[in-house]
């Protein structure tokens, strides 16, 4: 049986016991009174996840001071920011983005203020150390992609102030870093959720931060308009089955590699083969009807999604919205 992860609301005492049942894996400080409505759910000894603030949000603790994947929404900053106080004293050096939603980066010039720079300047000038390092706070870090998303072309108005943008852009397929003794890599999805997609994995911990990708309160968002397609949102996921390790063979040494999707609980790799299965199934199942010459709206009223709606499709319009962003990356001019 799967260990049963936390969900936003889930009384304390139903916590307990689920931790009891699947060997203390995780941990939640979700009942506290002064939450502030976010659930932070410590996933290993070091790592933590909020809920609650938008996107989930993944923090590592260590030595060297924070590391967050994604910021979460620009209101919930405050919130965040005193539920990483109870977690560490320590201040936030790195905010690395999964992608480029508001409600997975809308955080980051709040939270980087927050935080310190990894750079020293021995020579102890202020103003080199603000004009190099985003303004002395914690770097932001993101695929230049990212960063394209949220600025702006010349002459037009960016979604996102200045403050929010990625300090730090990298351009290849993979980037790294070692912070508090740990190899951290970003991993560039093109045209997966979007053309503005990345994996981060944690070696030492064994946790793959999926943004995105990886979504298990609805049916995968693919934005069309944006650069995402329906294979490439396999092919992530194929990607992402092939970061994670399940557990075994002896079960008593934990649940394998944990992955932190964009939204909903923590997941096992079991969880994603699942989805992408799920994905693999509708998309087969458009194609086949596309191959008939069946419209748009004739597949919609068919409901291809109908097996997996009672668990993804809860949210109003997400298996239609699914489903017409297969029909619409199927029957693209290539």
């Amino acid at each position: 049986m799967r260990r049963a992860m936390l969900l936003k609301g889930t009384p304390s005492w139903i916590v307990a016991v689920l931790c009891l049942l699947t060997g203390g894996a995780l941990s939640s400080r979700a009942a506290e009174a002064d939450s502030g409505g976010l659930d932070v759910i410590q996933v290993r000894p070091n790592f933590y996840m909020i809920a609650g603030a938008g996107g989930n949000i993944a923090v590592q603790v260590g030595m060297d001071g924070v590391v967050l994947i994604d910021s979460g929404s620009e209101g919930a900053s405050d919130r965040v920011l005193a539920a990483l106080k109870k977690i560490t004293p320590l201040p936030p050096r790195y905010i690395i983005n999964t992608g480029a939603e508001a409600d997975h980066v809308g955080g980051n010039g709040n939270l980087s203020k927050a935080g310190l720079t990894i750079f020293v300047n021995p020579l102890g000038n202020s103003n080199f150390t603000n004009a190099m390092t985003n303004g002395g706070g914690a770097s932001i870090l993101a695929h230049d992609s990212i960063l394209r998303r949220m600025s702006a072309p010349t002459g037009k108005k960016s979604a996102f102030p200045v403050e929010s943008w990625p300090n730090e852009a990298f351009r290849q397929k993979r980037w790294y870093v070692r912070m508090n003794d740990e190899g951290i890599e970003v991993l560039h999805q093109p045209a997966a959720h979007s053309d503005a997609d990345s994996f981060v994995f944690f070696r030492k911990s064994d946790i793959v931060v999926a943004g995105d990708v990886l979504d298990t309160t609805r049916f995968p968002v693919i934005d069309i308009e944006n650069g995402g397609s329906i294979q490439g949102e396999i092919d992530a996921l194929n990607k992402l089955i092939e970061l994670a390790i399940p557990p075994g063979p002896f079960i008593y040494e934990g649940v394998g590699t944990y992955v932190i999707p964009g939204h909903g609980r923590p997941c096992e790799q079991l969880d994603v083969v699942d989805y992408r299965d799920m994905v693999v199934i509708v998309r087969d199942v458009v194609a086949d009807m596309i191959k008939q010459g069946m419209t748009l709206e004739q597949i919609k009223a068919a409901h291809p999604a109908r097996p997996y709606e009672t668990e993804y499709g809860t949210q109003e319009g997400s298996a239609s919205a699914f489903v017409e962003s297969i029909y619409k990356s199927l029957t693209a001019r290539k």
